[in-house]
């Protein structure tokens, strides 16, 4: 079903769990009709949190978001990957500092800011947290692959903080960590991922919607644009999905029928309730 605006189905549900990249904003400047849907959706039929697989603490998604033009009021509350990597880190440095390697741009650090995590290179390492590339303008993970060798051989866990393959910046498409974290697994190394699409992080976001709506979340529905993350995120939970196709897969697509849908969902292996081109009320 291809809708022309969330309002047609809005009365079903009681949350909306919102992606923000491709959805929100793209990667440059807000959308102003999906902020205005959202702010709709949370005024009439319940809260709205904004689950993303940014690597960063919630403070510097939001700091972020209002620099795009997304303003605070159309959404309650934020979950990212980087909030839930940031868990792990600080249960991971108890006792003594953790010798890290930090593989990422310079601007994802506040994920790790004020922990017991101590910067190291490659041969002092214990542990390689990945937020993405270290110049992911130009950087492709075929770039990394020395490196990764070199995580390899030494047995390193890579902890990757953003499970997504590509984002949208602008009418670009850039890699992300999970691009560097799957050719890591391809060569053998261990990964641990947080965010979308793994069960963990729809828990903590639900707990967030009910804490927001001071009642339990009986029928959220999960808004996205990436195939991998956000749908089958959806689908492995149990709740319903609104795809949203002028995103990562804009391209893939090319013109939205319920045909090109039905083959791009079977070749992915998810589903989906319904579908815009992009989020409006």
């Amino acid at each position: 079903m291809i809708l022309p605006g969330l309002s047609e189905i809005a009365a079903r549900y009681d949350a909306l769990i919102c992606d923000v990249w491709g959805v929100l904003h793209n990667g440059q400047t807000a959308r102003a009709p999906a902020v205005e849907a959202l702010r709709r959706f949370r005024e009439r039929h319940g809260p709205v949190v904004l689950l993303s697989n940014a690597p960063r603490p919630e403070q510097d998604l939001k700091t972020q978001l209002l620099r795009f033009g997304v303003p605070a009021h159309c959404y309650d509350a934020i979950m990212t990957s980087g909030m839930a990597a940031r868990a792990d880190l600080e249960r991971r440095a108890q006792g003594g500092r953790l010798a890290m390697l930090h593989l990422g741009p310079a601007r994802d650090r506040g994920v790790f800011e004020g922990l017991g995590v101590d910067c190291v290179d490659t041969d002092k390492a214990r542990v390689v947290l990945c937020t993405g590339l270290y110049d992911d303008d130009h950087e492709t993970p075929e770039d990394y692959r020395e490196l990764l060798d070199q995580f390899r051989a030494r047995g390193l866990p890579m902890l990757c903080a953003n499970p997504d393959i590509v984002v949208q910046r602008g009418e670009a498409l850039i890699y992300c960590a999970g691009a560097i974290a799957r050719a890591y697994q391809k060569i053998g190394g261990e990964v641990v991922y947080y965010g979308k699409p793994h069960r963990p992080i729809y828990e903590a976001t639900l707990a967030l919607a009910a804490k927001a709506a001071g009642r339990a979340i009986a029928r959220p529905l999960a808004v996205g644009d990436g195939l991998a993350t956000d749908i089958a995120g959806a689908n492995g939970w149990g709740m319903d999905a609104l795809f949203i196709a002028d995103g990562v897969h804009g391209e893939e697509i090319g013109e939205l029928t319920p045909e090109s849908l039905g083959a791009l969902f079977a070749k992915a292996g998810v589903t989906a309730m319904a579908a815009m081109p992009a989020l409006m009320w």
